[in-house]
């Protein structure tokens, strides 16, 4: 029991100092020791009975002075420990949009109207959305840790512009067609075979190794992926499993991807012979021409230079430009229009759930369903 300097007893956790100041302690629920001031009597009191009403309503934080800077590095090295090194990069590119804003401020003197101010000036609705995701993860985990109160991020509005969604890239068959005839004695062939036919991702197809083909009961077995992590000019490729469960899968292989195969492990053992391989990389499928492993902007590099070729070969044709993972929903798309049941898509295409297919490939049962209905009936 603290008493005043004229001997009063002033209640429990309550004194007060030499020069006149009240001060008031107690123990809150983290086990920190909290002390507050105040000049009278009335006020320390409040004061008081304030914190402890916080306190015993978990309304109250364990640190008020952490910045948005120092939680990140917390967040991503504890909270997203397991993740891959390549999405770890992706965190912190994003992050590093908003860093010189907000990376100072506190955690708790955040609020709607400063991280909204910085999320619109953003270059578009799609790096708004990216960066929000980012900070609701991070916020919910400094929640879960009393840090904050409240997500703020939560209501943070991404789409200023109004940007239409960009519809899907898919190749036609005749671009499709065109693709093969184009690259039929190069590198590339191989690659657009097995991505026109399988759906596999760029990572995943250039992560084959030969032990998941399966030659004699025409599978192929999808158990790792291939990731490039730049590193001061000198690439670091690991092989990384699958983000989830339904990224390990089998894939039929069809006739044409069989035999591009056999004749793809031909010219590798040719490559062999003339190149050494990259250590811990002997066995991949596809590689360079001097045996090196293969990454996303290489395949990009690839791509850009046969269509630029063919649109220098064919005066008038305007074939667009795309990207390998345009391969993968040209497959999605050719499965769903031949009738292919999603779920079956679902399996082959390695989402997690159905939802995730039917998001992505929804508008193309449309078109589907209405060009049968069309067959019986006159369309409106």
């Amino acid at each position: 029991m603290g008493k005043s300097l004229k001997g009063k007893e002033l209640g429990s956790g309550i004194c007060q100092r030499k020069d006149g100041t009240y001060h008031a302690r107690f123990t809150d629920r983290f086990g920190k020791r909290q002390s507050i001031y105040a000049k009278t009597y009335n006020e320390i009191k409040k004061k008081l009975r304030e914190k402890q009403y916080e306190d015993e309503k978990q309304i109250n934080i364990v640190d008020t002075n952490i910045t948005l800077d120092e939680w990140f590095e917390e967040w991503i090295n504890t909270c997203k420990k397991n993740c891959r090194d390549t999405t770890k990069r992706t965190y912190r590119i994003q992050y590093n949009r908003l860093q010189k804003d907000l990376g100072w401020r506190k955690l708790s003197n955040l609020n709607l109207v400063i991280i909204q101010k910085v999320i619109n000036d953003l270059k578009s609705d799609a790096s708004r959305e990216d960066c929000k995701a980012i900070l609701v993860d991070m916020l919910n985990r400094a929640m879960e840790s009393d840090l904050i109160i409240k997500n703020m991020a939560l209501s943070i509005n991404t789409h200023i512009d109004n940007e239409a969604r960009e519809e899907k890239h898919v190749l036609t068959s005749d671009e499709v067609e065109m693709l093969y005839s184009y690259s039929r004695k190069g590198r590339l062939y191989p690659f657009f075979v097995v991505a026109l036919n399988t759906g596999m991702r760029i990572g995943e197809i250039i992560g084959l190794t030969w032990d998941c083909i399966d030659f004699e009961n025409g599978m192929i077995y999808v158990t790792k992926t291939l990731c490039y992590i730049p590193n001061n000019g000198n690439a670091i490729f690991e092989f990384h499993p699958p983000k989830s469960k339904a990224g390990k899968r089998n894939i039929p292989m069809t006739k044409l991807v069989k035999d591009t195969l056999l004749e793809q492990k031909a010219w590798r053992e040719n490559v062999k012979i003339h190149h050494e391989p990259k250590a811990g990389f002997e066995d991949l499928v596809f590689t360079s021409k001097t045996n090196h492993p293969l990454h996303a902007a290489n395949m990009k590099d690839s791509i850009n230079y046969l269509v630029k070729k063919i649109n220098n070969e064919n005066p008038g044709l305007n074939f667009e430009h795309f990207t390998p993972h345009c391969l993968r929903h040209t497959f999605a798309t050719s499965c769903i229009a031949n009738g292919m049941k999603p779920k079956t898509l679902q399996k082959l295409l390695g989402h997690n759930s159905l939802q995730m297919t039917m998001d992505l490939y929804c508008h193309v049962l449309d078109d589907t369903i209405r060009e049968e209905l069309g067959a019986f009936n006159e369309m409106a």
